[in-house]
């Protein structure tokens, strides 16, 4: 009885408060997404960045994919994906992309939750995602072959109702996704603690770590943005925060790592599974993340040396 006032209550009590704030965010975006779809607003808007994906080495028409990818799970543009003609190459450049820039709307909005800025995220992000298409369009091989997935169709939506339908069917599976992983979280993040095992699993990558130029003390969340993604681990930094463990500074710093490299098992997976190499993704996610953390603590130092500057001349 103890061990369930200790550890499982509270960490349902968490569980219960996180999913229901993380369905608020999720769910009405999705239907958005679904109606501005369905009413083709979103294929007037791919024509416009048709001549850009040309120069990333992608067709036109995946324009429509990234977009999708913006504002929804990997798992919508994915679904888009497999109703294409793409070559490995074009697949492995798309991949990437939707990789960096997705599902921005709600995972920024967690970001920002955690006291980095909502749009600072979002730029970021859809700016690596650009040029990291341009990057791999330079340095990989012309002829890498074909993926190995096979052609599907994608659901039909022919009416309004069908939208709401489709929207109902999958914010269900969404729902109860969300509400197991979460909880799973909470409670091993309890036992963790309970057992003492976080200081244990956060040492053995302080060396990563300072690689990335991340602070000792974003060991364990970043461990959970590496597992689970931003969604949920975002969540875990906020109660981290809030109980002084992760400072405002330290949990930015995090957040402009994991806005580019974040869920490395589920994300790299879904397209391994389609035929793209694991080592170009993860490779690749990992040096645009070192990239982006090192330019941020350069940028607060000329900042911080700047201000010194500015108060001892006003002095």
């Amino acid at each position: 009885m103890n061990y369930f006032k200790r550890i499982i209550a509270p960490a349902l009590k968490k569980s219960a408060h996180t999913s229901i704030w993380l369905l608020k965010l999720i769910l009405p975006i999705s239907l958005a997404f679904r109606l501005l779809d369905y009413s083709g607003l979103l294929v007037y808007i791919a024509e416009f960045l048709n001549p850009v994906f040309i120069h990333l080495g992608l067709p036109g028409s995946t324009a429509i994919v990234f977009i999708t990818s913006i504002f929804l799970p990997l798992y919508a543009p994915l679904a888009i994906i497999t109703s294409m003609d793409l070559t490995l190459r074009e697949l492995t450049i798309l991949a990437l992309m939707c990789q960096v820039a997705h599902n921005l709307p709600v995972e920024s909005a967690i970001q920002a939750k955690t006291g980095t800025s909502f749009w600072a995220m979002f730029s970021v992000r859809i700016f690596m995602s650009i040029l990291i298409g341009f990057v791999l369009n330079l340095i990989l091989p012309l002829q890498m072959g074909h993926p190995s997935f096979l052609q599907t169709t994608v659901e039909s939506i022919n009416s309004l109702s069908d939208v709401f339908i489709a929207w109902g069917i999958t914010s269900l599976r969404i729902s109860i996704l969300i509400v197991a992983i979460v909880t799973i979280l909470m409670v091993t993040y309890r036992l963790l603690e309970e057992y003492n095992l976080i200081n244990k699993l956060s040492k053995s990558i302080e060396p990563i770590l300072k690689i990335f130029g991340l602070p000792k003390s974003t060991a364990f969340l970043w461990l959970i943005g590496y597992i689970v993604g931003l969604a949920y681990g975002g969540a875990l930094m906020i109660d981290q925060m809030k109980e002084g463990k992760v400072t405002k500074a330290e949990g930015s710093l995090l957040n402009y790592h994991l806005a580019i490299s974040h869920s490395v098992l589920e994300d790299n997976l879904l397209f391994v599974a389609l035929g793209v190499s694991i080592w170009w993704i993860l490779v690749t996610r990992l040096i645009a993340a070192w990239l982006v953390v090192w330019m941020r603590r350069l940028f607060l130092d000329l900042k911080g040396k700047l201000a010194k500057q500015v108060v001892a001349n006003n002095i």
